[in-house]
């Protein structure tokens, strides 16, 4: 499970580097200063949420059942924040309509709520 969160982890700071050089390139010319910056918003929550897989994936104050549980919210809480964001910023470029996505986003971000909560639970909870 470890290696999996790790795995995990560097590939979402793969493509948040990968994107955020995209937006900053490619797409300042072509998308709005407000599209822009929440395609930004989405990268740079993707690299927050990679460095927080690899601690989670790395420490020694999780149990193995806690870092599985952790590593679902926090998957499933980036894919909804972050994709749903670059879908919406750039849907004026693709001309496709996600304004259906646009519940997902906060859904994803309580979830990436909750799997920070659930670190800090487990921490402050463990017997020494």
């Amino acid at each position: 499970m470890e290696k999996k969160i790790i795995l995990t982890a560097l590939c979402f700071g793969f493509v948040s580097i990968v994107l955020g050089a995209f937006g900053a390139h490619a797409l300042k010319k072509v998308l709005t200063a407000d599209q822009l910056s929440s395609f930004e918003v989405g990268v740079r929550y993707m690299m927050y949420h990679a460095l927080f897989l690899l601690f989670t994936g790395t420490t020694q104050l999780l149990l193995p059942k806690q870092k599985n549980l952790i590593y679902y919210f926090t998957l499933s809480g980036i894919l909804m924040f972050s994709v749903s964001i670059f879908l919406l910023s750039t849907s004026a470029l693709t001309g496709i309509n996600f304004k259906f996505l646009g519940p997902v986003t906060p859904i994803g971000g309580l979830l990436l709520i909750i799997s920070w909560s659930m670190v800090f639970y487990y921490v402050i909870t463990k017997k020494a």
